[in-house]
């Protein structure tokens, strides 16, 4: 019998355990609160000065290890890049989630509250996710609601997963708490010339903890030159509450020392936080599933700081649930 079953969010472990789930027939609805699918594979686009600029401001590459995996990869049509044995999506790294969601309805741009009902009849209620700021209670404005369903599926980081999750699946509350992530503050800057670099940069024990010219990607704007400049934890979490204004001109700074000549200054500059980015704590576990409440959770933040392991979280939730 074909079970109607709610997933709050679209990146990789939630359109894993779509795809599982609605392969033996049942209807999913995936939940998101970005404008689109991806979680941290993501893709900010921006013009400046007349010109439309992109970068891959989450996560930088991806890795296969398994055959489930790489077949997923070459479904998106993914490129190597920088070398064999990583790969990107083309022409962006947003378009890996769109393509493996295909035809999955998802419902972007809304924030899932809190979740209602009882096993079996759950009802999601959600508010429009501009409205919502991180850390502060939910809005005033009476929220929409959807369901009933028959399984909900948590698949963002633990965190956010608790807020929602509330005394529901206690025992999945207890779980996600021992999962830990690094933040991460991202830097997005273009220049009209190109710098005396290394397409990427890996240093250690450094403020940046990865910078890469973005626009040397495989189905890129060659003829421009961005790049994407990631903090370190360390460095991220010494700056944490600053605007973002204040962050893009200390790791432009930082990023001087790795060039022998002065490097020029960007026409465009700004920065990104990323509260829940690299995975320091995993849980140990493929997934969590609570089958008396109906409810699981299934995330990197599950095997490993890897996007292959979040897509394998999610199938081991989608099997979970069709037991």
């Amino acid at each position: 019998m074909a079970l109607p079953v709610a997933i709050i969010g679209a990146g990789l472990a939630g359109i894993s355990a779509a795809r599982a789930l609605m392969a033996r027939g049942h209807a999913v609805t995936i939940f998101d609160k970005g404008r689109g699918p991806g979680g941290r594979l993501a893709t900010r686009r921006i013009e400046a000065e007349g010109r439309k600029l992109q970068f891959d401001h989450g996560a930088q590459y991806l890795r296969a290890e398994s055959a489930d995996f790489a077949t997923a990869l070459a479904e998106a049509g993914t490129a190597p890049w920088p070398d064999a044995a990583r790969r990107v999506g083309v022409p962006s790294m947003s378009a890996v989630p769109r393509a493996l969601l295909g035809e999955i309805p998802c419902v972007a741009s809304r924030h899932v509250g809190q979740i209602t009902g009882h096993p079996g009849a759950w009802m999601l209620r959600h508010w429009d996710a501009r409205l919502v700021r991180p850390g502060k209670p939910l809005p005033d404005t009476a929220p929409e609601e959807a369901g009933p369903f028959a399984a909900v599926l948590l698949t963002m980081p633990a965190t956010q997963a608790r807020e929602v999750l509330g005394q529901n699946a206690p025992s999945l509350d207890d779980a996600l708490a021992t999962i830990r992530y690094a933040p991460c503050w991202t830097v997005m800057a273009s220049f009209n010339a190109p710098l005396p670099l290394p397409d990427t940069l890996r240093p250690e024990a450094h403020a940046i903890g990865w910078a890469a010219r973005d626009s040397a990607k495989p189905g890129r704007d060659a003829r421009q030159e961005n790049w994407v400049i990631q903090a370190g934890p360390a460095w991220t979490r010494a700056h944490l509450e600053l605007p973002a204004e204040a962050i893009a001109q200390p790791l432009l700074a930082a990023l001087v020392s790795f060039s022998a000549a002065p490097l020029p200054a960007p026409f465009m500059a700004v920065a990104h936080r990323w509260r829940y980015s690299l995975l320091e704590a995993p849980l140990g576990e493929a997934c969590l599933w609570d089958g008396a409440a109906r409810i699981g959770y299934a995330s990197d933040g599950c095997i490993g700081g890897r996007a292959e392991a979040a897509w394998q979280s999610g199938a081991a939730l989608a099997a979970q649930v069709l037991v």
